[in-house]
Formats: C-alpha cells, sequence, structure tokens
C-alpha cells in the first residue's frame, strides 16, 4: 500500500503533469513591485515612493484615478548620508498624496500643503509649552457633494496635545482652503484629537470617529455644510476604549457603511504601530453606536474586541511583515471593497509598504480580508479540483508578549518582533478526496462552487464559509488561489495554495 502523504505527492505530481482541462494551479506572475525600497529612500527620490513610506492611508475614487493621502512618516537609509541632498525645494512633513489607476502602480504626487497650517499648529504650540507639531498625521478624504474634504491632525507626541482641521477643495488634487480646527484637546480632556474618519449617512448625517490610546475612540456629528462639527465645542460620546488603555493601545477608528448589509462597521487598531499592531472590527445600525463585536460585546465596554482581520504574520519564503494596521477601507465603484494599511518590513520594521488588499463580507455579514496584496490578478471561479494541492495557512491571532510603552508605542530600540509575535503559516496539505492535514493534524474539506465557499474540518474544530478568491502570492511571484475566513473565535484563517 502506498502511504497517504506519498500517495498524495503522486497525485498532485500526476494532476500537474497532465494539466488536466478545467484544473488551476499556481501561474509564475512576477511582483509589481519590490519590498525593499532601502536603495531609493532619499529626498532626491521621492518621485519613486509610489508604494513606499505609506503610513495611516486613506483611500478615494476620483474620476479616472484612486487618490491616497497619508502621514509624513519617512524611512531614511542610515547608510544614505546624502540623504537630504540639494532638495530644499522639498517641503515634507504635510499629508503625503499619491495616484493610481489600477491599485497597483501608484504616482506619489508629492505633499498636499506647502507649509503646516496655522491654526492647528498655534493650538499644540499653546498647549505644549511653546512646542509646535513637527508635521502632520492620519488624513482622511471625503467627498461631500462637489468639494473633497480632507481632514488631519496635528499633534504633540505622547500628550493628548491635538488639533483635528479640514481643508478643502474641487480638486483632489489641490489646492485646499484652510476651514479652521474641528475638534481640540489637550491634558485637560479625556480623550485625543487625532485618527479622524468620517461617514454619511443615507439620510444625510455625517459623523466623525477619531481618538488615539488616550481613552479611547469617540464619536461627534458634524455639521454637513460645514464639516465642522454640529455644536461648536462638541468633543462627542465614547465609542470604543480598552481596559488598560495605558497600556494596551488602541486607536486609528475608521467608519465603513455597507449598503447591501445596511451595517455600519468600526474598525480600529490595537497595539503599537512599528511591531503587534492589528486590526479589529466591530459592527452597528448606526453609524454613532453602539457597536458590537464578534461575540456580542460592546466596543465600548473594555473587553479585547473580535475579529481579528490582520496582525503581524509570515508565510514561508519572506521576513515577513510587522504593524499591519491603522487602515482605510473603501469602495472601488464597481462593488469591490478594499483596505489600504501599512506594513513593516521585518525584521527592522522600519521601511513602511503599501498593503492594499480586497475585503469580502462573510455569509454572516463580518469583513475579512485577503491573504495577500491586490496585483491585479484577474477574477475567477474556481472548481473543487482546483483547491487540491499544497497550502499554506495562517490563524492570525493575538501577539502574545507584553511591552513596556510609551504612549502606546514600543520604546526605542523595541522595534524588532520576538517570536510569539507573528503569525506563521503551517503547510495544509489537501488531497483530492476531501481529506487534508495540517502540520500533524488530519481532516476533511469541502467545497460548495456555487457560493465559492471551502469548509474545513481539522481536528475537533470545523470552519465553515471560507471565501476561495483569485489572487497574487507575492512570497512566490505567482497568480494562485486564496483564501480567507473566520474560526469559531473570530480569529481570521489565511490561506494560498502554494502547489
Amino acid at each position: 500500500m502506498i502511504p497517504r502523504t506519498l500517495s498524495f505527492t503522486l497525485s498532485v505530481i500526476v494532476g500537474i503533469s497532465t494539466a488536466c482541462a478545467g484544473v488551476f494551479g499556481p501561474v509564475n506572475a512576477p511582483n509589481p513591485w519590490a519590498d525593499d525600497y532601502s536603495g531609493i529612500s532619499s529626498l532626491a527620490d521621492y518621485r519613486s515612493w509610489g508604494t513606499y513610506n505609506v503610513h495611516d492611508p486613506s483611500c478615494i475614487k476620483a474620476g479616472e484615478y484612486y487618490y491616497m493621502y497619508s502621514t509624513d512618516a519617512i524611512y531614511f537609509n542610515p547608510a544614505d548620508r546624502n540623504r537630504h541632498g540639494r532638495h530644499t525645494e522639498v517641503k515634507t512633513g504635510n499629508i503625503q498624496v499619491r495616484r493610481s489607476r489600477d491599485l497597483v502602480n501608484w504616482e506619489y504626487l508629492g505633499w498636499a500643503f506647502d507649509s503646516i497650517p496655522p491654526e492647528p499648529a498655534a493650538w499644540v504650540r499653546d498647549n505644549n509649552n511653546g512646542h509646535g507639531p513637527g508635521n502632520l498625521w492620519a488624513p482622511y478624504i471625503l467627498k461631500a457633494g462637489d468639494i473633497y474634504r480632507l481632514y488631519y491632525c496635528a499633534s504633540a507626541f505622547g500628550k493628548p496635545t491635538s488639533a483635528i482641521a479640514l481643508a478643502e477643495s474641487s480638486s483632489p488634487e489641490g489646492p485646499w482652503i484652510q476651514k479652521g480646527c474641528v475638534v481640540r484637546t489637550n491634558s485637560s480632556t479625556p480623550m485625543n484629537a487625532i485618527d479622524p474618519s468620517v461617514i454619511i449617512t443615507p439620510d444625510g448625517r455625517h459623523w466623525m470617529h477619531y481618538g488615539s490610546f488616550f481613552g479611547g475612540l469617540y464619536c461627534v456629528e458634524l455639521d454637513p455644510a460645514t464639516g465642522l462639527t454640529k455644536k461648536p465645542g462638541d468633543l462627542g460620546h465614547l465609542a470604543a476604549r480598552r481596559a488598560n488603555w495605558r497600556v494596551d493601545n488602541l486607536e486609528a477608528p475608521e467608519i465603513y457603511y455597507n449598503r447591501d448589509l445596511g451595517t455600519y462597521y468600526l474598525f480600529g487598531s490595537y497595539e503599537p504601530l512599528m511591531t503587534t499592531y492589528n486590526i479589529r472590527v466591530c459592527r452597528s445600525g448606526r453609524a454613532e453606536g453602539p457597536f458590537i463585536d464578534f461575540h456580542g460585546r460592546e466596543m465600548r465596554d473594555t473587553t479585547d474586541n473580535f475579529p481579528i482581520l490582520t496582525a503581524p504574520y509570515k508565510f514561508s519564503g519572506h521576513d515577513g511583515w510587522a504593524g499591519t494596521a491603522h487602515c482605510g477601507v473603501f469602495d472601488d465603484g464597481n462593488g469591490r471593497v478594499f483596505m489600504v494599511h501599512q506594513g513593516r518590513l521585518a525584521p527592522r520594521n522600519e521601511m513602511m509598504d503599501l498593503h492594499l488588499r480586497q475585503v469580502f463580507f462573510t455569509t454572516d455579514g463580518w469583513p475579512v480580508v485577503s491573504p495577500q496584496r491586490y496585483a491585479g490578478t484577474p477574477e475567477r471561479r474556481f472548481q473543487p479540483a482546483d483547491l487540491a494541492g499544497v497550502w499554506e495557512i495562517i490563524r492570525v491571532d493575538n501577539p502574545k508578549s507584553d511591552r513596556s510603552l510609551d504612549a502606546g508605542q514600543v520604546l526605542w530600540g523595541e522595534g524588532g518582533l520576538r517570536n510569539d509575535e507573528s503569525s506563521i503559516s503551517r503547510t495544509c496539505a489537501v488531497y483530492p478526496d476531501g481529506y487534508l492535514t495540517v502540520a500533524g493534524s488530519h481532516g476533511s474539506w469541502s467545497f460548495d462552487p456555487d457560493r465559492q465557499l471551502m469548509t474545513m474540518k481539522i481536528g475537533d474544530e470545523t470552519i465553515t464559509d471560507l471565501i476561495v478568491h483569485a489572487g497574487h502570492d507575492w512570497e512566490r511571484q505567482t497568480d494562485t488561489v486564496l483564501l480567507t475566513g473566520l474560526d469559531s473565535g473570530g480569529r481570521s484563517i489565511w490561506a494560498k495554495r502554494v502547489r
């Protein structure tokens, strides 16, 4: 008798070599861009930063282009002694701007403003012993009628001394007219006025969610006519908080409305941005909440919430990614939903690459994201025979380590991930007859080709409604079969067929 593992290997080899009609296997496809950009990190090369130095992104479709705005965080190669060069005309610090026609190839346009606007700068300086902000953070782009509204933040690091301000333009490329501060906070307030995200409800109300580290996430209603708060001086109400906020970071709210489901989703980011950053989500029937998680608990009740959608991860053949959070979620105008967030290239976690992933919704109405970055791979439908093969599978989980933090971030010099802080891939063998093995555990699988949903039974656990889709394997430079979904505990399951 042929051993099961050998029998499976032979069946895979035979299936690939015969190239049976209709059976799909991984296909060679080069990556559209490299992950390591240390060689073009100087200001002299800023026009080549299309997918690089992306931090806290927000994206919108406008005409033929997608426009992305992000914090002006820049990696400098310490070996580049002339990193500033003679490019004195480059005025950094004031919101990075990019555009793309296809969500894959991005053109770096420069910076939204030529200086830090005076009103938010004065607020920070007056409440921070005369020290003003060094750059601008966490923009959010919104179209209200015919006007583009660009919200952004000025802040004193490590303090709740911050202001969210607004600029407007008739074009997503500017020029921008400053409209003043929306909310302002200092040491006397329980919240921190950064990381805005705005939603317009079907009945025309505007709500802004904001907050970072200090005191949790808050929600305030805006005046649709001005984009400022509906009630002057209003700071809103609590929307989300973690129990020990002085240690357990929560920031970067992103509010998204699914029209088909009639549901609002509030995404938030946990933990330090350079290392164990991860994305959670809760949902509500109202833009202002309350928001409920996977286990039926409120997002403001200080319990750690699920689902968990992203976390540091590592597929084989790559050093892996840290800092995979602070997301923007947007529609592409063609019925697809995407998420953008930073990814910090391990092991030093200093370079910040664009991660753009397709978003799917489970049969229970929860958003999940593709395990791989989007690369323009054509959509296709699969049959059960396409799924038989060798896969790598990851269960996206809570990072386990405790760290000493300062204002919710890792202390300087602790930027590397520890052994238990990445979700690591394991090999999964999917047999044509419905049998599977994962790291020594045995199970079974089935596939519904009409709904493109896979079910896995691993040991005593059954994981249903895993969404199968086509995508790009960045680690192996192939187009392949991917799947994503949630286990019974609200942890994301990511997998890709590797052969």
